[in-house]
């Protein structure tokens, strides 16, 4: 990631930060399908991913289905899917959607499907099915349970096409990582009957202040995804327009969808509220953080946070003199590697007394591990040097090098618990008297000059205190 002039001196001493190594995980790539849906018509890919595009409509008709549908089908000519496009619902069997790793609903109208194909399409969505919904696809089916809770919200109405602002609230998502932290286009904005934001995660939503017609009090969802009833589904209010499919941006965010959807890139779709911005992308935040020993960080214009030189830590002071650390808390924060070998070494630091000495947080606290190239207990998602991940279970998780990660830390007295992209991966009890979780502060590892990990949105929750024996 380009670094900018804003550098921020890291003083980060001599911690024994040494890394990981069981070689970098890859995403899911289903296995290979071949033949056409017929009345599918077929564009053929060398890998085995392979989507269905749905267009049908009951109610008003989009003249940007075709563009939409070259748009995908463009984008799986070069990123290596199948894509399939109909408008019958014939296709809708669980044999013929069994072919299928996601579906594709392209501002599909009103009731498009019939019982038993709805039966079907169910069905596959809880074997693991995923589902992609772009714009009209949430004024569809409007009396059937199922598909409105996968979809997350209905339409109610939109005002005129105008320019509006889009605010991105994950910046790790495959759809929305391409993206600043705003985003500024043209569309036709959907008002929805309900907020999604409860039951799915949001991926952006709409300033209303930035236009005219917006009716959902200045929380307004218009990105989302979900894990539901066994599948994967991902929604964008985006794409009304046949100019939309042109926008590289747009393409890039149905990219990131579809290979969510698809299970070929990995993020955390639960539902997230509460949390208080710890590092939010800007300089400013970063006064609340102290750096001990050698070695940098570097913030570019996008706000991600870069490491450089070291051995070192970048640790959370807190915006007094007191320097309280955290007791019962969440942790969560988005990283990514740089080298294409996963060596890259860092981690995050947890539940170490304040000090400008890094080796506090070695001989006091617990690591948990970035790099992908090292022993199963000193390799990405273990509690360093004490207790490794679940191996199999982070290997699905991992996205590759150059791809965002997220973690979720929670700590709740001695137990200390991980979370890859939303896969519950490490749970840990301390039981050493010498350190303790219950009290402590949190630090970004700054490893070597050869090792360049990238951070952004750094957010906390404090959890109510409460036995380490109670479960998730």
């Amino acid at each position: 990631m380009r670094s900018t002039g804003r550098t921020v001196t890291a003083v980060v001493g001599a911690a024994l930060l040494i890394g990981c190594v069981s070689g970098p995980a890859a995403s899911k790539g289903s296995a290979e399908s071949s033949g056409s849906a017929d009345p599918a018509q077929s564009v053929e890919s060398s890998k085995g991913d392979r989507v269905l595009v749905f267009s049908k409509t009951a109610g008003f008709r989009h003249d940007s289905i075709p563009e939409g549908i070259a748009a995908v089908k463009d984008l799986g000519a070069a990123g290596g899917f199948a894509v399939d496009a109909t408008e019958d619902g014939a296709a809708f069997t669980s044999h013929n959607l069994a072919r299928y790793d996601a579906v594709v609903f392209l501002s599909t109208t009103g009731d498009v499907l019939n019982d038993t194909q709805q039966s079907a399409f169910e069905g596959y969505i809880k074997r693991g099915g995923g589902y992609v919904g772009i714009h009209a696809a949430a004024d569809t089916e409007y009396d059937w349970e199922f598909y409105g809770g996968l979809a997350g919200a209905y339409f109610q109405s939109h005002p005129a096409i105008q320019p509006a602002r889009i605010e991105v609230e994950d910046r790790a998502h495959p759809a929305t990582s391409h993206l600043g932290e705003s985003w500024n286009r043209t569309d036709e904005w959907y008002n929805y009957r309900s907020n999604p934001r409860d039951r799915a995660h949001i991926l952006s939503s709409l300033d209303e202040s930035s236009y005219s017609g917006g009716t959902m009090s200045g929380d307004h969802p218009i990105a989302w995804c979900q894990e539901y009833r066994g599948g994967r589904s991902f929604y964008t209010g985006v794409g009304h327009t046949k100019e939309s499919f042109a926008d590289p941006a747009l393409r890039q965010h149905l990219l990131g969808g579809i290979r969510w959807a698809t299970g070929a890139e990995q993020a955390d779709c639960r539902p997230e509220n509460g949390y208080t911005p710890l590092f939010d992308g800007t300089a400013e935040s970063l006064s609340d953080w102290k750096q001990a020993g050698p070695g940098s960080f570097s913030l570019s214009d996008d706000g991600t946070l870069t490491s450089s030189g070291g051995l070192g830590m970048l640790w959370y002071a807190g915006g007094d003199d007191s320097n309280s650390g955290f007791g019962s808390y969440s942790l969560k924060l988005d990283w990514k590697m740089a080298s294409a070998s996963g060596d890259d070494n860092s981690g995050v630091f947890v539940g170490f007394p304040a000090s400008d000495d890094p080796w506090s947080a070695v001989n006091n606290g617990y690591e948990i591990q970035i790099d992908a190239t090292d022993a199963p207990d000193r390799t990405t998602g273990s509690v360093y040097s004490f207790k490794s991940a679940d191996l199999k279970k982070r290997d699905r998780a991992l996205n590759p090098p150059g791809k965002w990660n997220t973690y979720e830390i929670r700590v709740e007295g001695e137990r200390l618990r991980v979370w890859l992209n939303g896969v519950k991966i490490n749970d840990f009890t301390n039981t050493d008297p010498v350190r303790s979780l219950r009290d402590g502060h949190i630090g970004i590892q700054n490893h070597g000059a050869e090792d360049q990990v990238s951070f952004r949105d750094i957010r906390v929750k404090e959890l109510p205190a409460r036995s380490a024996a109670q479960g998730d």
